[in-house]
């Protein structure tokens, strides 16, 4: 693991920053900003987790959400990681996104959703704290997805395993969002198309 012993390298004030391998390229590339958006989903997790941090000693089912959102995090750094490498400055047993962690959350999503009524309309981002900050999360990390889907049409040594735990992240940050609500009693505020102003 690297010591970051210096936060500030001036490297970067020509507006270019550095590939695993030390490759330079523009930071508005669109690999930086894919990474760099998953980045900023991570952030939005640890908000979300910030605020359930009340909730989860006595309560045994909110840590165990809490644990997979700790997972999440780990893997998200592992994507991003792989987005910053370029397959030939790759090492063996470099840590990767995998089908089996697109398959675990598909399991999560599908423990989570055993406690929640099913759908019959769509509903509005909101409720408790912790569930308002990952329906932000799940809005970030569909960004993400886009921008993933567009990188990889100009190279495609970004794994297929990259987009399919994306999509099926963005699926389980949705259903805890939703259980999240549930767990604290938040009410879910569904969509009215037949909506009026106040009075």
């Amino acid at each position: 693991m690297p010591k970051l012993t210096r936060i500030y390298t001036r490297t970067g004030d020509d507006g270019t920053t550095g590939l695993v391998g030390g490759a330079r390229v523009k930071k508005n590339s669109l690999r930086i900003a894919s990474y760099g958006t998953l980045d900023e989903l991570s952030s939005h997790i640890g908000l979300a987790r910030a605020a359930m941090r009340p909730y989860i000693e006595d309560d045994e089912a909110m840590r165990r959400v809490d644990a997979w959102l700790a997972w999440t995090q780990d893997a998200l750094f592992n994507l991003g990681a792989e987005l910053a490498t370029p397959e030939g400055k790759r090492w063996e047993g470099m840590p990767l996104v995998s089908a089996d962690d697109a398959k675990a959350l598909e399991r999560a999503i599908d423990d989570a959703q055993s406690a929640l009524e099913p759908l019959a309309n769509f509903i509005h981002p909101g409720g408790s704290l912790a569930g308002a900050h990952l329906h932000v999360a799940r809005t970030v990390c569909r960004r993400a997805e886009r921008l993933l889907v567009t990188l990889r049409e100009g190279e495609p040594e970004i794994s297929t395993d990259c987009a399919r735990y994306v999509n099926r992240l963005s699926d389980a940050l949705f259903v805890w969002a939703r259980w999240v609500n549930h767990r604290l009693h938040e009410p879910e505020h569904l969509w009215n198309a037949a909506t009026q102003p106040p009075p």
